[in-house]
């Protein structure tokens, strides 16, 4: 790792780090290798890659983070000693030998990850008025959240306030179609 150079740009908050890191890797190529975040919400982004490229690359990331939040320092070191190695990735997402593998153009093994598949919606209770079919289809069409939103206005629930919160898509379902039914 000592032919590369590591970049440090260290902002107050996360925003001006977020656009840190996207100057970052957009102006030079560099690679992201990790950010360090304080109690004190002081954020460091941490990118390799050769001299010339890190040290545009910080520059950019410095004046964008400048722009948007805090920038509290910034700094190049051109060839970082063996031991600095576990320091840059003791925290880091990346290990040493990919990011090696990155910089020299080397094919990484990516794992794939099976997407989750969507909300499977609820099947209809049996014997609904055409218009209570038509409010739930509108109910189940809603996501948790909205749902919850729906139920915290409606009128005639037996749960409210943090059963509301907690309760899932079936039980928010059931609850308004209740109500609703009562209404009817």
């Amino acid at each position: 790792m000592t032919q590369y150079a590591l970049g440090l740009v260290e902002t107050k908050g996360l925003v001006g780090a977020i656009e840190a890191a996207d100057a970052m890797v957009k102006t030079a190529h560099v690679i992201l290798v990790g950010k360090e975040i304080t109690k004190a919400a002081l954020v460091t982004v941490k990118v390799v890659g050769d001299t010339a490229a890190v040290r545009s690359a910080v520059e950019a990331g410095a004046a964008a983070a400048s722009r948007v939040g805090e920038l509290v320092s910034k700094h190049v070191i051109p060839r970082p000693a063996e031991g600095i190695d576990d320091l840059i990735f003791a925290a880091s997402s990346r290990s040493e030998t990919e990011v090696e593998q990155l910089l020299s153009g080397e094919e990484i093994e990516v794992e794939e990850v099976e997407e989750e598949a969507p909300e499977e919606p609820y099947a209809m209770p049996e014997g609904l008025s055409p218009a209570a079919q038509k409010y739930y289809d509108r109910l189940n069409a809603m996501t948790v959240h909205e749902l919850r939103s729906h139920a915290r206005s409606a009128e005639g629930l037996s749960i409210h306030g943090r059963e509301i919160s907690r309760a899932n898509k079936k039980q928010l379902l059931e609850e308004l179609m209740r109500a609703f039914q009562a209404e009817v």
